[in-house]
């Protein structure tokens, strides 16, 4: 007989199993424990998960559609869509459960944000797999997450795991709209 520190995940308590898997996405697979700058090691799975994407959009689309001078495959677009969706709303569930558990309002291990954050700058800028958009993309990200302009300052203010996720959101927004301007001036 087993005793309770040698039980398997299966056999764990529904709650202990819910806190383990919130732990998991909240911290994009313990990337939000890395030593110094969490936020940037949560980016770079953001980064890292749209370029997997992007390298793999044969798998995914037999047909392409042609915008900006890249070749797009329309079911990968809506591939895109629902994983960052997924990613937030997941992220929403996690970064609250965290924030609860851990009593802080935003703990520094929650990167799932970041992930979210990062994927929709790509998504909104339609950001090809050129390792310079990525770069770019990257950068603006965490310079927007940092100084987080009007209004995610005040989206943190938003209740539970919202509040951790949407300043994350307007700097994607804002990096997506770095991009599009870098694009429009050939770079």
């Amino acid at each position: 007989m087993r005793n309770s520190a040698e039980r398997s995940y299966a056999e764990a308590p529904k709650e202990q199993r819910a806190s383990l898997f919130a732990c998991l996405v909240a911290t994009a697979g313990c990337a939000g424990y890395m030593p110094f700058a969490p936020g940037t090691w949560g980016s770079l799975v953001g980064v890292l998960l749209y370029w997997l994407m992007l390298r793999h959009t044969s798998l995914f689309a037999p047909t392409l559609i042609h915008r900006h001078g890249v070749a797009w495959a329309a079911p990968f677009l809506v591939w895109v869509v629902e994983l960052v969706l997924l990613v937030s709303a997941v992220g929403i569930w996690a970064a609250e459960k965290m924030s609860t558990e851990s009593k802080l309002k935003d703990p520094q291990f929650v990167v799932v944000d970041e992930v979210s954050g990062q994927m929709l700058t790509y998504l909104l800028a339609l950001a090809p797999a050129n390792w310079k958009y990525l770069l770019l993309g990257f950068i603006l990200f965490r310079v927007f997450d940092i100084w987080k302009p009007f209004p995610a300052r005040q989206a943190e203010a938003l209740p539970g795991g919202w509040g951790i996720m949407a300043d994350d959101w307007i700097a994607g927004i804002y990096a997506a709209i770095g991009l599009w301007g870098a694009r429009a001036l050939g770079l």
